[in-house]
């Protein structure tokens, strides 16, 4: 069974994949690129295509969600699956189920800054950000990915509020931990430490924390060392300017993502007006 890291997109979940795979698949908690490979998006056409599945059916896709996962679950071993999906039933087909999920790990963040940074790294103006976060529906398919085309399949992304809201069905299990973006920030350490445990009783694992392992990754997950290997290596999930085909960092502002500076009032009225109740329930307001 794995965790599921998810969040909708551009609220922290590449820093959380960091985190997790610097600390569970490398021996000194020295973070690199390369270690992201160890978990996987979910969809995505490489798992679906070796399934037989026909990918450009997307109710067989759809209706084959659980069967790929329970191919996944044959490894007996810690596994995470990143999404940007809702936890959606289309037609009576569910996203996943208790039998192949452990818990889930959901990666939530301001959406007026969430709406600044998917500007930026998508290449759209913030009023159509601004749009996506909120006009789309649960069955509404997103038509933005952080992934390369190649490997996805599209993710039923839904509304920042929708997304959001539906994961929490995983509460009355015991198996839900929410995580804000602005705690990784403010408090990294504590923050980490609060998922390890959570993963920990997840498998029923006594926690010990490996504080030297602890302090390599904090520093080696820093935005300035992030920011810099993207700039030496490349990072492959970064995007591509449509009309001057140059590559769009990934790692742009980070913490210094300012909706304050950024967005004009009229933008920032219409974003607190739509997700009113949540921002007030995630003390964002």
């Amino acid at each position: 069974m794995f965790v599921w890291l998810a969040s909708y997109p551009k609220s922290g979940n590449t820093l959380v994949r960091s985190l997790l795979v610097a600390y569970f698949f490398s021996k000194d908690g020295i973070f690199s690129f390369d270690l992201l490979k160890n978990i996987k998006l979910f969809p995505n056409k490489p798992l679906f295509e070796g399934l037989g599945v026909n990918i450009e059916n997307e109710k067989e896709v759809i209706k084959n969600y659980i069967r790929a996962q329970e191919s996944i679950n044959k490894k007996n071993a810690v596994q995470f699956l990143k999404t940007h999906s809702y936890l959606f039933n289309i037609e009576g087909n569910n996203f996943t189920d208790l039998n192949n999920s452990l818990g889930v790990i959901y990666i939530i963040r301001d959406p007026r800054n969430v709406v600044t940074s998917a500007a930026k790294f998508f290449n759209i103006s913030p009023t159509d950000a601004a749009d996506h976060l909120i006009h789309t529906t649960q069955l509404s398919v997103s038509k933005i990915s952080d992934n390369s085309p190649d490997k996805i399949i599209r993710d039923y992304v839904g509304s920042w509020s929708g997304n959001f809201n539906s994961w929490k069905s995983f509460k009355s299990q015991g198996k839900y931990l929410l995580i804000k973006y602005e705690d990784l920030i403010a408090d990294k350490e504590a923050t980490v430490k609060k998922i390890l445990k959570f993963i920990y009783k997840l498998k029923n694992i006594n926690f010990e924390i490996d504080e030297i392992k602890l302090k390599n990754i904090i520093e080696s997950t820093s935005f300035e060392n992030m920011k810099n290997l993207e700039k030496e290596r490349g990072f492959e999930e970064a995007r591509s300017n449509i009309e001057t085909k140059e590559k769009i960092p990934f790692f742009n502002l980070g913490p210094k993502n300012d909706w304050k500076k950024l967005l004009d009032l009229e933008l920032i009225k219409k974003i607190e007006k739509a997700f009113k109740k949540e921002m007030k329930e995630l003390d964002y307001l």
